[in-house]
């Protein structure tokens, strides 16, 4: 059988070369060149395995990626940036959070559930769209024959005259409730009630779902009952166009897309990997780090795990896992678990250069999402060059003697920065407000200057 990923992937993605998806992630990541060549060359190689013949692409593994660097300098970003590019099932899980099979935590195993769980809502949202128009009309069709009855069969004696006006008064109706005109009138529809219980089996010491379906098991135990409701036009239109979208979506076939899906383009990002790196010299159980590590290896090796949706094979879902490892070594991971992301990028520390051109240049940046926030108080907040150089430099200082957490810094430097303005811009009576270097030193050259101070609030 051949393998393709969605055509929405193919599409969107499938055309973009290596140097292309590199100056995508450019709009949103500062810097950090060489993890952006190694994720673009990943998602560039998976849309050549799809143009393989089947025996050969099924041989063909994803080159997982690890990620090394200290926080703050992109890591997510770029995974999530990558998998939004992609059109792909994302999911970002920290590593930590997992421990060993048959000790209280989460199982290794959940993170795929909950990939296929994001791959269902993806495909269903897709499908949504598809039907949006033809569940609209069902709906609308609905509401006229509770607002004006259908008319009655025709019988030999009746006249046509008569039916023309029924017709022509239901199409008034239908001009008027697109219109708004009888958004002010109450209707009695039939809701369903939701009955059906939920249920959580407690295996051992460990909490995992696992999905029960007693409607099939117990026909017509939990059909759920139907209760007459009264709601004003515009409600009971919505209620009644979800009603027919859910009809009209055939959750088996989206199911199995979103199987498919997460299969074939799905990304999984495992963070704080270093976390789970052993330590030499311990002594017990590392429950929550060897044994996390032997769980996690045959999830990206390649193996099949049991969910609601169905049997899911992880064979070819790219894996990019990332840590800081300041206290851990790469070579600190089982080999076996090394030997599964074969890609190794380092990421650089930023600096003020990059800081600057964080604040201003992607399609989010700080700076912009600043102005963006005030414009709804009817502010106009300008920042000058001088001004946004000056936060750049603060925040390097402050990551410099105390903890450095990237580009996270700046967030603190600018909520601090812009304290003031905060909370007076509503009384505001001036609402030009222009940030420059003099303002910016102001507010925070005696809390960059005093160490202890701006351990605290920096």
């Amino acid at each position: 059988m051949a393998i393709f990923l969605p055509e929405t992937t193919q599409t969107s993605a499938g055309s973009l070369t290596p140097r292309q998806i590199v100056a995508e992630l450019d709009k949103y990541v500062v810097g950090q060149a060489a993890a952006k060549r190694a994720v673009a060359i990943a998602l560039r190689n998976r849309m050549r395995r799809q143009k393989l013949a089947p025996e050969l692409a099924e041989e063909i593994a994803p080159k997982n990626i690890l990620m090394i660097g200290p926080t703050g300098v992109g890591k997510t970003e770029i995974a999530r940036r990558l998998a939004r590019l992609a059109q792909s099932p994302f999911l970002k899980v920290e590593a930590s959070k997992f421990t060993e099979v048959g000790y209280v935590g989460r199982d290794v195993e959940s993170m795929v559930r909950d990939l296929v769980e994001l791959g269902v809502d993806m495909v269903r949202g897709e499908r949504l769209e598809e039907v949006r128009s033809k569940a609209a009309q069902n709906a609308e069709d609905r509401l006229l024959d509770i607002l004006l009855p259908p008319p009655r069969p025709l019988t030999p004696d009746d006249e046509q005259v008569p039916r023309d006006g029924q017709f022509q008064t239901r199409d008034r109706f239908r001009e008027q409730l697109r219109a708004g005109r009888l958004d002010s009138r109450v209707v009695e529809i039939e809701v369903r009630e939701k009955s059906f219980p939920s249920f959580e089996i407690i295996a051992g010491s460990s909490v995992e779902e696992v999905d029960i379906n007693l409607k099939d098991m117990l026909p017509g135990l939990f059909q759920g009952k139907t209760k007459k409701r009264r709601l004003k036009v515009p409600e009971a239109l919505e209620y009644l166009t979800q009603e027919e979208e859910q009809k009209l979506i055939d959750m088996d076939s989206v199911a199995r897309a979103a199987v498919e899906r997460v299969e074939q383009a799905g990304i999984i990002f495992i963070d704080e990997i270093d976390k789970i790196a052993g330590r030499e010299g311990s002594h017990g159980p590392e429950v929550s780090r060897e044994g996390v590590q032997r769980d996690i290896l045959p999830i990206v090796e390649g193996t099949t795990v049991n969910t609601k949706y169905g049997m899911v094979r992880t064979d070819h879902i790219l894996f990019i896992a990332a840590g800081a490892f300041h206290v851990s070594k790469p070579s600190d991971l089982i080999p076996e678990l090394q030997g599964r992301f074969p890609i190794r990028v380092e990421l650089e520390s930023l600096g003020k250069d990059e800081f600057v051109r964080i604040l201003t240049e992607p399609k989010s940046a700080l700076v912009k999402q600043y102005i963006a926030l005030m414009e709804t108080e009817g502010i106009d907040l300008t920042f000058t060059d001088d001004a946004i150089r000056r936060i750049a430099d603060f925040a390097q200082t402050v990551n410099e003697h105390t903890e450095n957490i990237g580009a996270r810094r700046l967030h603190t430097v600018l909520e601090k920065l812009l304290d003031e303005i905060s909370f007076e811009g509503p009384d505001l009576v001036d609402k030009t407000v222009r940030i420059d270097e003099a303002y910016v030193i102001r507010m925070l050259a005696e809390i960059v200057k005093n160490e202890d101070l701006s351990r605290y609030i920096l």
